[in-house]
C-alpha cells in the first residue's frame, strides 16, 4: 500500500512538472510572439500610435530651473570663496510637438523639427518670475573674454563699465535671466556684437534647436527614433575627437521598444552639445507603472584619467578641467560657459570646496531616465 502511494504521488509530481514545463514553455513563446509584433508594429509612420506619442508625447513635461544667489559679491572681488544660496524652483510647462515632419527614403527616415515652448506654472513653483537673484553677470565676463586681445574694444568694455557701474556681479529678474533683457553693455558694444540682448533661454521659447533626420525604426526596431542627422550633419565639429564628436542616440523624448537591462541608453542633447549614454541601475515605479530606471556613470563626465576617452572634450586640445566639468564655449559663441551636474554632483571634490553653498547628494542631483521596457517614451 505505501509503495502504491509512492507511485501514485510520483505520477502526480510528474504530471504537475509537465504541465509547469508546458506553461513555461508557452509563456516564453507567448512572450517572444508579443516582442515580436512590438518590433514589426513599432515604426515611425502615420496612422500607427507609435507616430502619434512620437510627434506629441502624451505625458506632461515640466522643466525646473534653480538659481544660486551670491550672498558675498564684495568679498569675492577681495578674493574670498563665493558663498551661494539656492533658490527656486521656478517651473515650466514644457509643450514639444515633432513639426514639419517630413519621410524620407521610402519610410526609413523621417525630417522634423522640434520647438519648445514653456509656459510658466506658479503653483508648481517656489517664488515668481519677477523675483530678484545675484549673479555672475555672464555679458561682462563673455564681452571681457572675448575682445581681451583686442585693445581698443577692451577701453571702451573698460569704459561703459566705469561710467555705468557695471561690475562682475549683477541682480537679475528671474524672468529676465532666463528668457532675456536689453544688456546694457551689449548696447554700447553693438557695433561689435550680433545682438545686444541676454538670457541663459533667449530665442529658446517657441523655438527649435536645428533640423533632425530620424530613423523610423522599419528596418530595424532598435532604431527607432534614432538621430542620423543633425543640421545637416551626422558628426559635430566642436570637439577634437571622432568618438567625442558622434552624434549618438535619441533626443531623449523616446526609446526603442524591448528595453534590456544590458544595453546602453544614448542621447544626443544640443544643450549639452554632445551625446551621452545611460545604463541599467534599478527596478522602479512611476505612478503604479514598472520600469528600468538608466543613469549616466560617472564615466561620462569623468576625467582623462579615469576615461580617456574624454580627452575630445578637453578644449583647447589638452585643456582638461577635472571631472564633472564640461567647458562649452566651443558651441556656446565663445562664451565662458562651464557645465556641470547640480552642486557639481559627481565633480571633484575640489569644485565643491571652492563654493560655499554646494551640497551634492545623489537623491537630489543625479540625472535619471526611467522607462518602460515595452512603451515608447520616458520619464526624466
Amino acid at each position: 500500500m505505501l509503495r502504491s502511494c509512492c507511485v501514485y504521488g510520483a505520477g502526480i509530481l510528474c504530471v504537475l512538472l509537465l504541465i509547469a514545463g508546458i506553461a513555461m514553455a508557452l509563456a516564453q513563446v507567448f512572450q517572444k510572439l508579443i516582442n515580436n509584433t512590438i518590433k514589426e508594429q513599432v515604426v515611425l509612420e502615420n496612422g500607427t500610435e507609435a507616430f502619434s506619442v512620437w510627434r506629441t508625447p502624451p505625458p506632461p513635461v515640466y522643466m525646473q530651473f534653480y538659481f544660486f544667489n551670491l550672498t558675498n559679491p564684495a568679498e569675492v572681488l577681495e578674493g574670498d570663496k563665493p558663498f551661494v544660496l539656492q533658490v527656486g524652483p521656478y517651473t515650466y510647462r514644457s509643450y514639444r510637438p515633432k513639426e514639419e515632419v517630413k519621410f524620407m527614403d521610402n519610410g526609413t527616415r523621417v525630417a522634423a523639427v522640434n520647438p519648445k515652448t514653456y509656459v510658466f506654472e506658479p503653483s508648481m513653483s517656489r517664488g515668481s518670475e519677477d523675483d530678484i537673484v545675484r549673479t555672475v553677470d555672464i555679458p561682462v565676463v563673455s564681452a571681457m573674454e572675448k575682445f581681451k586681445d583686442t585693445i581698443v574694444v577692451s577701453r571702451i568694455i573698460s569704459d561703459v563699465m566705469k561710467a555705468k557701474g557695471i561690475g562682475m556681479f549683477r541682480t537679475f529678474r528671474v524672468g529676465d535671466l532666463l528668457w532675456g533683457y536689453e544688456d546694457p553693455l551689449l548696447k554700447e558694444l553693438k557695433q561689435f556684437v550680433s545682438d545686444d540682448h541676454f538670457g541663459l533661454f533667449y530665442k529658446k521659447n517657441g523655438t527649435d534647436d536645428g533640423d533632425y533626420i530620424f530613423f523610423t525604426g522599419k528596418q530595424n526596431y532598435q532604431d527607432f527614433a534614432r538621430i542620423d542627422e543633425w543640421n545637416g550633419q551626422r558628426t559635430l565639429n566642436w570637439w577634437s575627437t571622432e568618438e567625442c564628436n558622434m552624434i549618438n542616440g535619441t533626443d531623449g523624448a523616446s526609446f526603442h521598444p524591448i528595453i534590456t537591462k544590458k544595453e546602453k541608453l544614448y542621447i544626443f542633447s544640443s544643450d549639452l552639445c554632445r551625446s551621452i549614454y545611460a545604463q541599467y541601475e534599478s527596478d522602479v515605479s512611476v505612478r503604479g507603472v514598472p520600469g528600468f530606471r538608466f543613469v549616466p556613470p560617472s564615466e561620462v563626465f569623468a576625467n582623462i584619467t579615469i576615461n580617456p576617452d574624454n580627452a575630445g572634450f578637453c578644449v583647447p586640445s589638452g585643456n582638461c578641467l577635472g571631472s564633472g566639468l564640461l567647458n562649452a564655449s566651443v558651441c556656446k559663441e565663445g562664451a565662458p560657459i562651464i557645465m556641470s551636474s547640480p552642486h557639481f554632483y559627481q565633480a571633484d571634490n575640489k569644485f565643491v570646496q571652492d563654493v560655499l553653498g554646494m551640497n551634492p547628494n545623489k537623491e537630489e542631483h543625479e540625472t535619471v531616465i526611467d522607462v518602460n521596457p515595452v512603451c515608447l517614451y520616458n520619464h526624466i
